[in-house]
């Protein structure tokens, strides 16, 4: 899709900074910064690079500062507050449009002088480049003069203190971290500068508010009267061995092309084909790929690959990218769990999850299916086995089957289910016991293996009794029939009857246990109290611990996270639900199309051509959380394959 912002979508400094843009390297770095080229958090920046691949991440240059110079008349093109009383560059009085499509474009107009401004990054490298061309048409010379500002600090850290930067060998910033720069205009070196910046988005949210940034020179090109000239300028971790344009005709070529994959018709669908790719990123630890959650704030986890993961890539049949993120996973198995957070450094893995090896044993069924990888099957199934019996036995936080066929999960402090916030010794939703997503996946998972038995040469009857056991228990102990829906838990708490969106996932898993009637009913049920055209609540208005704003300190964040806020990646499911308790009728098909549309509103705020994390849970508005995650745009891509290609 191209997306154009113009005058009317920018009308003031406020305004312009609404939206931002992303670029990924493959490696977990990226380039971001807001549609007015200025940063409104300390995790923007034009080259936020990795260290190691994917999480060990540092932003390096972190903005660029851009001027006109005409005899003694001075116009910025760039745009910035500042937090030291400094006043803001406004060059976005002179933007005409912003518009993105395989890449952001900015146009200025100032006063017979016309500016371009493209950026491009590298795949596999931490490179970023930015290219210009100006048009003079005046009867005067004019100068474009950019000056590189960098923070030199771990990714999501604000820097607080100025620092040593210094020239060396052709590269500049501290002696731990810096880059290399090539130009085609003039390269000065200038006495160390430093400014202090203040970050908007990061404020709103009770992050920290400000932080320093530093420039030791500049670049300049001089266009004369009747001239247009070009000019590049790129910065790398490593010495430099391409050309801006390069960068350039790369990206725009890979961005058609990852436009095509999947073979989607609908535009927006294309545009979500493109935005799953971002998320793709090289793990050196594992020397494999896996799904980084969201951007600027997440790295990779084992929850939310394995929820993203048949949307991201399976739906774009990038079946390589899927079997390397499988094999991790299932070498990574450990007393039937598989990571949520993989080792970086010296680190070991974390595996404080209920949901990610269930959900592993789904992608595996949904993968096979897809290409018949019988390699791939028999390597994963005595994992699939081990995690099988692990959950019967009982693991670590408390997972174990209970008498009745279902899964408990939970204690202490452990939150292990998605919603698993704890804050100062408070656990905002409390989920210890039987929660209703873990035993609808914990069915799927016992059905796929008794599915999966014959071909491995076993029997898989055994599963299939066990799956019979846990189905009369589901269908006896969370059905509520008077109310027409499920339980969240069972944990013999008020939590128990509280009315989230968690049951959405029994109806839409590959195996479920549920009749039509019953299935039917939850969808109706969840449309009333907890749709909207951007995610499903996480929690019923109507209950007296709903949260409708999500905002402010990290501690405010965190009760309100999973108390009502709305959650893009659940409307994933229910559109799918949707489709199935209607037959997969023209007229459903025509109800989900219709009622995706604000998607495509979606698409233009928060980070242009992405889907974001969450909404405030009572009217939902702006965006909140990660500007771009990978299970929202997974989920909601699955739905237009569902669309375009029927029941996969």
């Amino acid at each position: 899709m191209k997306f154009v912002y113009g005058k009317q979508d920018m009308p003031t400094l406020l305004r312009s900074q609404e939206t931002c843009w992303l670029l990924t390297n493959g490696l977990g770095g990226y380039a971001s910064a807001s549609a007015a080229w200025s940063v409104t958090r300390c995790d923007q920046g034009l080259l936020v690079g990795a260290r190691t691949a994917p999480n060990d991440r540092v932003t390096l240059v972190h903005r660029l500062s851009e001027r006109l110079i005409r005899d003694e008349e001075v116009d910025y093109l760039s745009t910035q507050e500042f937090a030291d009383g400094t006043p803001p560059e406004e060059g976005c009085r002179h933007l005409s449009s912003f518009v993105w499509e395989n890449g952001p474009v900015w146009t200025y107009e100032v006063r017979g002088v016309r500016v371009t401004r493209r950026v491009a990054i590298a795949q596999g490298s931490n490179t970023a480049a930015v290219l210009y061309r100006m048009e003079n048409t005046t009867q005067e010379p004019c100068v474009l003069e950019i000056t590189p500002w960098l923070s030199c600090v771990p990714r999501g850290m604000a820097l607080q203190e100025q620092q040593e930067i210094r020239w060396r060998k052709n590269r500049l910033g501290t002696k731990e971290l810096n880059v290399c720069f090539r130009t085609t205009g003039n390269l000065e070196w200038k006495e160390l500068t430093w400014q202090t910046l203040a970050y908007r988005d990061d404020e709103k949210d009770g992050r920290t508010a400000q932080g320093l940034a530093a420039s030791h020179g500049m670049v300049w090109k001089c266009a004369k009267a009747g001239e247009t000239i070009e000019l590049e300028l790129v910065v790398s971790t490593d010495p430099i061995r391409t050309t801006g344009s390069k960068l350039l005709e790369r990206q725009t070529r890979r961005q058609k092309q990852l436009e095509r994959q999947g073979g989607f018709r609908h535009p927006a669908a294309r545009q979500l084909a493109k935005a799953a790719a971002d998320y793709v990123a090289d793990r050196w630890s594992t020397g494999g790929k896996t799904l980084l959650a969201g951007f600027p704030y997440f790295g990779d986890w084992g929850r939310d690959t394995m929820i993203a993961l048949p949307g991201c890539v399976l739906a774009r049949e990038d079946y390589e990218t899927a079997r390397s993120i499988l094999r991790t996973f299932l070498a990574y198995e450990q007393d039937g769990l598989v990571p949520n957070l993989f080792p970086e450094g010296e680190s070991l893995p974390q595996y404080n999850t209920v949901d990610a090896a269930l959900l592993l044993i789904n992608s595996i069924w949904l993968y096979v299916r897809r290409t018949g990888d019988r390699l791939l099957l028999e390597e994963a199934w005595p994992v699939m086995e081990r995690i099988i019996a692990a959950y019967e036995a009982g693991t670590h936080h408390g997972i174990h089957m209970d008498t009745d066929g279902l899964i408990c999960a939970g204690q202490g402090l452990d939150q292990v289910t998605w919603m698993d916030v704890c804050v100062d010794g408070i656990l905002p939703t409390p989920r210890h016991g039987k929660p209703v997503e873990i035993n609808a996946y914990w069915y799927n998972a016992l059905r796929i293996l008794e599915a999966f038995a014959p071909e491995m040469g076993t029997d898989g009857s055994r599963y299939g009794s066990l799956a019979e056991q846990v189905k009369k228990s589901f269908r006896e102990k969370f059905w509520m029939g008077d109310r027409g829906w499920l339980k969240d838990v069972l944990s013999g708490t008020a939590a128990d009857t509280q009315l989230r969106c968690n049951q959405i996932w029994a109806v839409t898993m590959p195996f479920t246990m549920l009749d039509p009637e019953q299935e039917r009913s939850i969808v109706d049920t969840v449309y009333r109290q907890l749709y909207t055209p951007c995610g499903l609540r996480s929690l019923s208005p109507e209950d007296p611990e709903f949260h409708p704003t999500y905002g402010g300190p990290q501690k405010d964040r965190d009760l309100a996270y999973h108390q009502g806020t709305v959650w893009v990646f659940p409307l994933g499911a229910y559109y799918l639900a949707y489709l199935k308790v209607h037959g997969y009728s023209q007229e459903a098909r025509r109800t989900v199309l219709t009622q995706l549309e604000p998607i495509e509103a979606a698409l233009r705020e928060g980070c242009v051509g992405q889907l974001p994390e969450i909404y405030d849970g009572l009217n939902p508005g702006p965006s909140q959380g990660c500007f771009a995650q990978a299970w929202s745009v997974g989920e909601l891509l699955r739905v237009y394959e569902a669309l375009e290609k029927g029941a996969v």
